[in-house]
């Protein structure tokens, strides 16, 4: 039975209002800094509070109050003042300016204020920043737009950029997200000559160096053990490098003694890894813990292979509803449905596992048995057995969507000279694809708890 590689969905359709704001400046979060708004409408009150539930600004420590510039006068005549204020203005005439030189009697020199307000209006920007304030933004505004305020602000050109990650998960155990996670950072380093870093988190059970064959000293468990001496050099030390472009990070795959993690030597570990590699493939283990879900929830791309079969649709389903809720401004999800069309299996047809997920599936692969156990078995990637196979036309097109994504936000970031404005925001500041599938995703999106 011969099944072909069905990319069910368009990536710039569906993520077109991510893809928008997604600019060099977003791909670094914000440092460890204090942030208080003083709102007067509840909307911007609401979009403060989604903007500090944000991946990137898990670092900072976000408090909201009420009553606008006169109430932040009020607070910071008795109290310190933080590193950033946020303040709504409903009047931005003279009071304002007024308002904004009583502020300044209370507020530290280095603290800086952005203004939100109703004015769109080039020239009260321009005399906002000539009064000192460090931004302006026009109400009602999103989460996403005050995210990319804030970030200006606090962008460092000079600083290492961080390097995209990449997070696979198998809905459960067996699906094949390992092999996917493998091949994909193989196939962005051999054939798209991208720096990579693939990192195998299964520590007890990892399969990295099995289907690289490689059998190293020395593993990622050498750094998480050990987080605070995990600097460049040592890192260096601990990467295996195969091909040019590709360095594996192993796990040990041992069961001979148990595992004492240091608090947040995963996130560290992780950190230093992105400052040494612009692509970082994670290899996620099959389980839900504390520091699994903090991984995710921080990556810039999760991708969720499945089977087609209940177990797995549920927790796919799970997986992917938690994702969309706890991410509100990052694309959802990519799902892959994978080992499709195996002989006298009974399975759930992708037409109805859409359904069931409220969003159609990007990859669907088909189950290929004797290419698999030979590359498995062989310690050799998929293309380095048939590179004409359709399960190999599904990892470039994995791994192209992936990398391609991240091209097309820089690009669009540089199109303009005037980029600074945007947080000012002016104006708006193989089946076939069907409109329809976007329209999914973004339904998916708002109500990810609709049950199929």
């Amino acid at each position: 039975m011969s099944t072909a590689v069905i990319p069910t969905t368009n990536y710039e359709a569906q993520h077109e209002d991510v893809l928008e704001h997604e600019t060099s400046f977003l791909d670094q979060p914000l440092p460890r800094i204090t942030i208080q708004a003083f709102c007067i409408t509840p909307g911007l009150a609401s979009a403060v509070k989604d903007a500090a539930g944000d991946r990137r600004l898990v670092k900072t420590h976000v408090s909201v109050h009420m009553g606008g510039v006169q109430a932040a006068i009020t607070h910071f005549s008795e109290m310190p003042t933080p590193n950033l204020v946020v303040l709504e203005a409903d009047d931005v005439g003279p009071a304002l300016f007024r308002q904004l030189e009583e502020l300044a009697q209370v507020c530290d020199p280095g603290t800086k204020v952005v203004i939100a307000g109703p004015v769109n209006d080039v020239m009260l920007y321009r005399e906002l920043i000539r009064q000192g304030v460090s931004e302006y933004v026009v109400t009602p505004t999103s989460p996403i737009q005050l995210i990319e305020a804030f970030a200006t602000l606090y962008y460092d050109p000079s600083a290492v950029p961080l390097g995209r990650t990449f997070a696979f998960v198998g809905a459960k155990g067996g699906v094949g997200s390992s092999t996917l996670a493998h091949n994909v950072a193989w196939y962005m380093a051999e054939t798209m000559h991208e720096d990579t870093v693939v990192m195998d988190m299964d520590i007890e059970f990892g399969t990295l160096g099995l289907d690289f064959n490689r059998d190293p000293t020395q593993t990622v468990l050498d750094a998480l053990t050990a987080p605070d001496r995990v600097d460049d050099m040592l890192l260096e030390r601990l990467l295996v490098k195969t091909g040019e472009n590709l360095r594996l990070f192993t796990a040990p795959a041992t069961l001979d003694q148990d595992y004492d993690i240091p608090e947040g030597a995963y996130e560290h570990v992780l950190e230093v890894v992105r400052q040494n590699a612009p692509s970082v493939v994670i290899d996620m283990p099959h389980v839900w813990t504390g520091w699994s879900k903090r991984f995710m929830l921080q990556a810039d791309e999760i991708i969720i292979t499945a089977t087609p079969d209940l177990a797995s649709l549920r927790n796919a389903k799970s997986l992917f509803d938690v994702m969309v809720q706890a991410r509100p401004n990052d694309p959802a999800p990519r799902v892959v449905v994978n080992q499709t069309g195996v002989l006298k299996r009974p399975e759930i047809p992708v037409k109805e596992f859409a359904e069931a997920l409220s969003v159609e599936p990007e990859f669907v692969i088909p189950f290929d048995g004797q290419l698999f156990g030979e590359a498995s078995n062989n310690g050799l990637m998929l293309p380095q057995i048939n590179a004409q196979a359709k399960s190999v036309e599904a990892i470039e097109q994995i791994a192209r969507a992936l990398i391609g994504r991240e091209r097309a936000g820089r690009q669009a970031a540089k199109k303009s000279p005037f980029d600074f404005l945007k947080a000012f925001s002016f104006g708006k500041g193989g089946k076939a694809v069907k409109p329809a599938a976007a329209k999914t995703r973004k339904a998916a999106k708002a109500k990810p708890g609709k049950e199929g």
